[in-house]
């Protein structure tokens, strides 16, 4: 039976492993890398090498697959670069100015003949609004209270300083002299 096995090529087929970031934010109109690298117990070929990247919107709707690379159509024209090395066991996409309308699952499947089989690795992607103004003004309020709050507290230590010097004022030098010579008769 193993014999058998061995000879119709079954035994020479293992998996291939796909590791991805798995959740991944990136402020609108921002670029972002979706990293997906992968583990062959094969050598690895460019030439036989397939990489294939899915996008599944995130209110649900149809995966798209994006063929060819680049993409000359639809939502990823002029959004998608290479950006992964195949000798290097990296098949990573960067999405250029991403909008709201990526939001959404990616999907990342690399095949290595003989490793065809194995795990699809996926980015889920959430594109989020860049600071509002509301937002910024808190964080300015913020930092200009601290800094005024420094402030406040170096010109008490100053002010408390100058009290104690006026209460205690140092000695005149010349006082002293004239009281030790009139002390020591000289």
């Amino acid at each position: 039976m193993l014999l058998l096995l061995a000879a119709s090529g079954w035994w020479c087929v293992s998996g291939i492993r796909v590791f991805t970031a798995g959740d991944v934010k990136a402020v609108n109109g921002t670029d972002v890398r979706l990293k997906c690298t992968f583990q062959s117990s094969n050598a690895v070929q460019v030439s036989s090498v397939t990489v294939s990247w899915s996008f599944k919107p995130l209110g649900g709707g149809q995966q798209e697959t994006e063929k060819p690379f680049p993409p000359t159509e639809g939502r990823f024209r002029r959004k998608v670069d290479w950006a992964g090395d195949i000798s290097g066991r990296d098949a990573s996409v960067v999405l250029r100015k991403v909008p709201f309308t990526f939001n959404g699952t990616f999907s990342c499947q690399v095949k290595n003949p003989p490793d065809v089989h194995g795990n699809v690795g996926e980015v889920r992607l959430q594109v989020v609004s860049t600071a509002s103004l509301s937002e910024l003004v808190i964080l300015c309020v913020a930092i200009g209270g601290a800094v005024l709050l420094i402030l406040l507290l170096v010109m008490i230590v100053v002010s408390v300083r100058r009290c104690r010097r006026r209460r205690n004022p140092q000695p005149n030098h010349t006082i002293l002299r004239q009281e030790q010579k009139d002390l020591t008769g000289w």
